[in-house]
């Protein structure tokens, strides 16, 4: 049996907590000083955070590399499984060529890309996070940005960036009933707490969004539609969260922010328009596509224009618009008939496993075991399998025979093989770093600055969430030790702990394995520094302003929000 210790180093919890940041900074500074491939930068901070688990929290080597191998199996299952179906629906629409139709779509509803940024990342982008997560939302809105005309690389930010204001109530609460599940506090009221601090971040997301599509003459020209989108937005999470249910938070926030921009934009239009690429190119900025043989149905032909030359294309008609969209209607049938109690439940009890992986018997320093050392794999329901279903569904509607579907799915997991490789590292890495007691020691040290707690909570969600790319995970590992420390500092626990989550959101961004993800949904792999240049500096500005909110939450000038 391993038990973890805080402060391993020296006796002091300073030095240790010191000693485990070392491998994010490394990494970090690998990925966005020395600008190196991000599947390079995480093979070395895993190697340093398995030293460090080895020789410093003294954990046996034996029980080191069992915990990187179940890091890496997570990062297989479910994260890099939800992502290769994701991709794999993706290339089914280009082989067959309802991609450029997706685009003319797309375009009928208006050319501006700072608007398809509102309603495609923000808006369409948080109903996938609601049903989906882990993600699935950043590959998907990326492709249908890109479908739109939008440059890859920033098609990638916007959709990085738009993740944020959705995730605390992500994939139906499950961040939210997580955190109630290892602090043993009413859901309700987390649920409510959350509810009344993320708004401030949706409200300002759609304005930098335009800004970083068309810098500050977006801002000058959309901030109308951009405040209108943040403030429902952030306004109907606060009503659902608090009056409604937790679980349909971001559901009905995305589907009233849609109908609020739609209607908005039938009584208002920007002043001008941004339907070519503000960015320069960013090395290797191509696309990779298949060709394929266009949409197969038949009709007349129109002509458009498509920079100097006309473009035969087939009269746009409600059965090719159906076909166009079909692959994103099915996704939201499929996870939606998932979500029903019935079929939920009977998906879990004959598709659900939970077992202790092999070579792991840790525990915590007060003697409790360790939960992450129980894996549960919950394949039938899981978001990759039902994204894998909804491709199939996709491949019959399009008439796609059975060997171009394997064809489609091979190419797509060799387009994503440098991916899988620094996905499965990174989650090795967090693993190590988790199960070593490396994680708890940093969190435990920020946590044991008194006074201060109130500034720094919203820290440890961050960190969380860079380490593990996931806001379940954060809460799980950090939201016992928030409601300890807010008790020991006289703080409210409910306040901080829903700190943790919705603080942690603006850290998923930044992870590693999202970067990826980015990266790979544009076809730009290997440009994860580039990404993360481009969207640290927003998400430590937006970290600030949370930080602030938090902190007068604590104290009589927002005290009265608090649950």
């Amino acid at each position: 049996m391993y038990q973890q210790t805080l402060d391993p180093i020296g006796g002091s919890l300073a030095w240790s907590a010191v000693t485990a940041v070392v491998p994010l900074i490394a990494m970090f500074v690998m990925l966005g000083v020395f600008r190196w491939k991000a599947y390079r930068a995480a093979l070395i901070g895993l190697a340093i955070a398995f030293v460090a688990a080895a020789v410093g929290w003294g954990m046996p080597i034996a029980q080191t590399l069992s915990a990187s191998a179940e890091g890496a199996f997570y990062g297989a299952f479910p994260i890099l499984w939800i992502l290769v179906n994701a991709m794999f629906v993706y290339r089914l629409t280009v082989t067959t060529g309802w991609f450029d139709e997706l685009g003319r779509v797309i375009r009928s509803v208006t050319d501006d890309h700072r608007i398809l940024s509102i309603l495609i990342a923000f808006c369409f982008g948080a109903l996938l996070e609601s049903l989906a997560g882990f993600g699935a939302p950043v590959a998907i809105s990326a492709a249908m940005l890109m479908a739109a005309g939008v440059r890859p690389m920033t098609a990638a930010i916007t959709s990085l960036f738009a993740n944020t204001a959705p995730v605390a109530f992500g994939a139906m609460g499950a961040p939210v009933i997580a955190l109630a599940g290892v602090t043993g506090l009413p859901l309700a009221d987390l649920g409510a707490m959350a509810g009344r601090q993320t708004p401030f971040i949706a409200a300002l997301v759609p304005l930098i969004m335009v800004f970083l599509v068309d810098g500050r003459r977006g801002m000058r020209q959309t901030w109308p539609v951009a405040i209108v989108a943040g403030v429902v937005f952030g306004g109907a999470q606060f009503v659902t969260s608090n009056y409604l249910t937790v679980e349909l938070t971001d559901v009905v926030a995305a589907i009233v922010t849609v109908m609020a921009v739609l209607a908005m934009l039938r009584i208002w239009t920007p002043p001008g328009e941004v339907t070519g690429e503000t960015d320069l190119p960013a090395p290797g900025d191509t696309m990779l596509r298949v060709s394929g043989s266009g949409p197969r149905a038949g009709g007349s032909l129109t002509y458009e224009a498509e920079g100097d030359v006309l473009v035969a294309v087939p009269e746009r008609t409600l059965q090719r618009t159906l076909l166009a969209i079909a692959p994103y209607l099915t996704i939201i049938v499929v996870f939606t008939i998932v979500q029903v109690p019935a079929i939920k439940h009977g998906l879990s009890a004959i598709g659900t496993m939970t077992f202790r992986w092999p070579g792991l018997d840790i525990v915590d320093p007060s003697g409790a075991p360790v939960s992450a050392q129980n894996f549960k794999l919950d394949h039938l329901k899981a978001t990759g399998t039902l994204l894998f279903v909804s491709g199939l569904i996709t491949a019959l509607l399009y008439r796609i025979r059975p060997r171009e579907i394997v064809r489609a799915f091979q190419d797509t997991v060799v387009q994503l093989r440098w991916t899988i490789v620094t996905v499965c590292t990174v989650l090795a890495l967090a693993f190590v770093m988790n199960l070593s007691g490396q994680t708890a020691s940093l969190g435990m040290a920020l946590a044991s600055t008194g006074g201060f707690f109130a500034l720094l909570s919203p820290l440890i969600g961050w960190i969380g969430v860079a380490v593990t790319g996931s806001d379940t995970s954060s809460n799980s590992l950090f939201g016992a030790m928030q409601t300890t420390a807010a008790n020991h500092v006289g703080l409210d626990p409910t306040l901080m702990a829903a700190a943790n989550s919705s603080a942690g959101v603006l850290g998923k961004m930044l992870s590693p394995q999202n970067l990826s993800v980015g990266v790979a949904a544009v076809g730009l792999p290997g440009n994860e520094g580039l990404l993360l240049r481009r969207l640290i500096g927003w998400s430590l500005a937006m970290l600030a302003l949370i930080t602030v909110v938090v902190y007068l939450q604590s104290t009589p000038v927002l005290g009265w929000m608090v649950v």
